[in-house]
C-alpha cells in the first residue's frame, strides 16, 4: 500500500510532557509502553458479519482530519527521549497500516481471541509513524466479532481511552455514527462541539473559565500539598505508626517481582456491579475497596497454590484520574496512590477492613488538593518506582507488588452501529519487577477486568479469573450475603 498525503491534519506541533516523555524513556523490548483494549461485540439481528464489519472497517479508515495523536508522529533530538520531544503531523500517514483486518483459528472461543490479543499487544509500536494500531477480528462464535486497539501511554492515559472508544458507541442500537473516533469530528463531540471555532471568532465562556483556572493554579500550591507530603513521609519513616501505606518501602519479593520478558499472556472476565456494590454496602466500603480487597484475595490464593506467600502484604499501585466531566483532550492527567492488599491476612472480613483503612488514608492525602497538586504529589512520591523502573531495578527493590486500576466506563449498555458492547477489557502494560496488570473498567451493570502478565514470570494466569470469583464469594460470606449459584 502506497502512503498518501494527508491533506487534513491539523499542522500543529506539541511538546511532550515530562510525564508522557517518561512513558518513552522506560520503553524496552521487554516493556512496551503502549496501552489497549478488547472490546467484545454481537453482531445485530440479521446482519450479515462480512459485510457489518466491512462497513465498520471502512468507517475506522474514512477520517480526512486526524485528532492528535493518531494523525502526529513523534519529533525528537539525537538524544532521544531524553530531550525535549514534540508530536509532529504525519503528513503522509498510510491508514490501512494503522487499520487492520483479522481473524480467529477455529472454533472461534474466547481462548483464542485472548491469545491473538496477547500476541497483538507484546509487539513495540513503530516510532517512525503515529504510535497506535487497531485491529477488528471476526471468526468468533455466537455471532460475536472484536476490536482490539493499542495506542502507546505517551498519547494516552485509561480515561481518556475510554472517553474515545464512546465517541463511537450510543445506548440507541438504531443509531449510526459514520464518523472514525480518530478524527477532529469525533474530537469536536467529546468537547460539546458542533463545529470547529472560526478562525476570528471570541473565546467562549467554556474557554475563559479553563483559561482562568490554569492561571490561578500557575501561582504557587497550598498548604495541602505540604501537609500531604509530610503526612507521607512520617508514614514512610514509622509504617507501624500509620494505616497509610507508601511507595518508598519495597514490596515483598514474589513471582510478580520477576523481570519481564517480550511475550504476554492476557485474561479477560466480567463480574456482576450489583453484586460487588451489595458487598461494598454491607461492609461499609466503596466498590473500589470491595475490589482491591477481590484482588488481594485472588493474590493470596495464587501464592498459596506457588507456595510463595510472604508474610508481608503486597502492595498496588492504582492510578486516580485527574480529569473533569468537560475535559475532552487525549494525554495523560494522572496521579497515583499506593494500596495495601492484605494478603497477609486470611480472614476477608478483616482484610477488607485493612484495605478500606489504607485507602482512606491515601485518599485523605488528597482532599483539598488541585489537580496539578495531585499530580506534583503524585510524581514526588511515585519518583522511587520510576527511577526503579527506567534503571531496570524493579525485581530487586519493587515499590508495589501490582498495578490495580479501576477506571469509569459507560452506565449504560452501549452499540456501535447496532453492534451490542459485551464487553470492555482493559489490556495494560507490565514493566520489570511489576509481572502482572490489572485493571478493570465498568460497562453497564458489569465491572469488565482484564488481567496482563508476563508469559514466563506468572504461570497459569487463567487461574486469576477463577481465584477472583473464589474471593467474591468470601467477601459476600463475611458480609452475610448469600454468593450465586452455578
Amino acid at each position: 500500500m502506497i502512503s498518501r498525503p494527508i491533506s487534513g491534519i491539523l499542522s500543529f506541533v506539541y511538546r511532550l510532557s515530562p510525564l508522557d516523555a517518561g512513558f518513552l524513556l522506560a520503553e524496552s523490548r521487554e516493556t512496551p509502553m503502549h496501552v489497549g483494549g478488547l472490546y467484545l461485540f454481537t453482531l445485530p439481528d440479521g446482519a450479515d458479519e462480512r459485510d457489518h464489519v466491512g462497513k465498520l472497517l471502512d468507517i475506522l479508515r474514512s477520517t480526512t482530519e486526524w485528532r492528535r495523536p493518531f494523525g502526529h508522529k513523534l519529533k525528537m533530538s539525537a538524544l532521544g527521549a531524553a530531550a525535549p520531544t514534540y508530536w509532529v503531523p504525519d503528513e503522509r500517514l498510510d491508514v490501512d497500516y494503522h487499520v487492520r483486518h483479522s481473524a480467529l483459528p477455529k472454533p472461534g472461543r474466547y481462548r483464542e481471541l485472548f491469545a491473538l490479543a496477547a500476541r497483538l499487544h507484546q509487539g513495540l509500536l513503530d516510532r517512525h509513524r503515529p504510535l497506535w494500531e487497531t485491529h477488528i477480528i471476526e471468526g468468533l462464535q455466537n455471532r460475536q466479532f472484536a476490536l482490539y486497539s493499542k495506542i502507546h501511554h505517551a498519547a494516552i492515559d485509561g480515561v481518556s481511552g475510554v472517553r474515545l472508544a464512546q465517541t463511537m458507541l450510543s445506548p440507541n442500537p438504531a443509531d449510526r455514527k459514520n464518523h472514525s473516533p480518530y478524527s477532529m469530528e469525533a474530537h469536536r463531540l467529546m468537547r460539546g462541539e458542533s463545529k470547529p471555532a472560526g478562525n476570528g471568532a471570541p473565546p467562549s465562556g467554556r474557554e475563559l473559565m479553563r483559561v482562568t483556572a490554569a492561571l490561578r493554579e500557575s501561582f504557587g500550591v497550598s498548604r495541602n500539598l505540604f501537609s500531604s507530603l509530610q503526612a507521607y513521609t512520617k508514614a514512610w519513616l514509622k509504617p507501624k505508626n500509620y494505616a497509610l501505606t507508601t511507595a518508598w518501602k519495597p514490596a515483598p519479593i514474589t513471582s510478580f517481582s520477576n523481570r519481564v520478558t517480550g511475550a504476554r499472556r492476557f485474561v479477560a472476565q466480567s463480574y456482576s456491579l450489583p453484586r460487588i456494590k451489595a458487598v461494598g454496602k454491607a461492609l461499609g466500603g466503596t466498590i473500589n475497596d470491595v475490589v482491591l480487597t477481590m484482588c488481594g484475595g485472588a493474590l493470596r490464593r495464587y501464592l498459596i497454590d506457588q507456595n510463595e506467600l510472604p508474610d508481608e502484604p503486597l502492595t498496588a499501585m492504582t492510578p486516580v484520574s485527574l480529569r473533569t466531566e468537560s475535559d475532552g483532550e487525549i494525554g495523560n492527567a494522572v496521579g497515583a496512590l499506593t494500596a495495601n492488599l492484605g494478603t497477609h491476612i486470611a480472614d476477608p472480613g478483616r482484610r477488607f477492613e485493612t484495605v478500606k483503612s489504607a485507602m482512606t488514608s491515601s485518599k485523605a492525602l488528597l482532599r483539598g488538593m488541585s489537580p496539578k497538586e495531585v499530580e506534583l504529589f503524585s510524581q514526588i512520591t511515585q519518583t522511587p518506582p520510576f527511577v526503579i523502573g527506567v534503571l531496570g531495578l524493579g525485581n530487586r527493590f519493587p515499590p508495589y507488588s501490582t498495578v490495580i486500576s479501576n477506571v469509569p466506563g459507560p452506565r449504560v449498555r452501549s452499540y456501535w452501529n447496532g453492534a451490542r458492547l459485551d464487553g470492555m477489557y482493559p489490556v495494560s502494560a507490565i514493566y520489570h519487577g511489576f509481572a502482572l496488570n490489572i485493571t478493570l473498567l465498568s460497562n453497564a451493570d458489569q465491572l469488565d477486568f482484564g488481567i496482563v502478565a508476563d508469559r514466563n514470570a506468572v504461570p497459569k494466569t487463567q487461574r486469576l479469573i477463577d481465584d477472583l470469583e473464589q474471593s467474591l464469594i468470601e467477601l459476600e460470606q463475611a458480609a452475610g450475603l448469600d454468593a450465586p449459584h452455578g
